[in-house]
C-alpha cells in the first residue's frame, strides 16, 4: 500500500536519497553529465531543499510504500499569485514507476490545491522528456505554454508547462 506523507526538512536526506536515483535516471538521455550535476547541487542541496521548505513555502510529500521511500512531490499554492498550486517536483524511483504512484501524487496535489482554492495544477516538463509528457497528457493536463529558462552557468531549461484545472 502506498502511504502519501508530509515531508520536513527533517526529510531532507530522504528526498537527497531519492532525487539521486530518480532523477539522473530521468534525464540521462536528455542532458549532459555536467548539468545534471549543477541541477542537482542547485536543486537538491541540503540548503537549497531547506529554503524551498522554508522560505519558498514549497510543500514535499514522499510516498512510501512497505516503509521505503519510492517517490516525492513538492507543491506550491498559489504560485505566483496566479491562483494556481505548482508542481515544482515530482519524481518516482525507476522500479517503481507504473504503479499508480505518480496519478496518486497528482491526485494528492489536485486535493491539496483545492482545499487551498486554487483553480488549476501546473508544472514544467523537459520538452523531451517523453515519457513524462506522455504520463501528464494521460492524467488530464494539457499544453500551456512552452518557455526556456537561464539556470546560470550556461545551462538551460528548455520546457513545457503543462496545466490542469481543477
Amino acid at each position: 500500500m502506498i502511504q502519501i506523507v508530509p515531508a520536513t526538512t527533517a526529510h531532507v536526506k530522504a528526498i537527497q536519497e531519492v532525487s539521486a536515483i530518480a532523477w539522473p535516471d530521468a534525464f540521462k538521455d536528455i542532458l549532459s553529465a555536467s548539468q545534471i550535476a549543477y541541477m542537482m547541487e542547485w536543486m537538491y542541496s541540503d540548503s537549497s531543499l531547506h529554503e524551498q521548505m522554508e522560505e519558498k513555502n514549497h510543500r514535499y510529500f514522499l510516498a512510501i510504500s512497505d516503509d521505503e521511500n519510492v517517490g516525492y512531490m513538492s507543491i506550491e499554492h498559489n504560485c505566483e499569485n496566479k491562483g494556481k498550486t505548482k508542481i515544482h517536483k515530482l519524481y518516482i524511483l525507476p522500479g517503481q514507476q507504473k504503479k499508480g504512484i505518480g496519478r496518486m501524487l497528482i491526485d494528492f496535489a489536485l486535493e491539496r490545491a483545492h482545499e487551498a482554492g486554487d483553480g488549476a495544477i501546473y508544472l514544467n516538463v523537459n520538452k523531451y522528456n517523453g515519457n513524462a509528457i506522455a504520463f501528464y497528457q494521460r492524467t488530464g493536463f494539457f499544453l500551456a505554454k512552452e518557455e526556456v529558462i537561464d539556470i546560470g552557468n550556461g545551462f538551460i531549461m528548455d520546457d513545457f508547462v503543462f496545466e490542469r484545472t481543477i
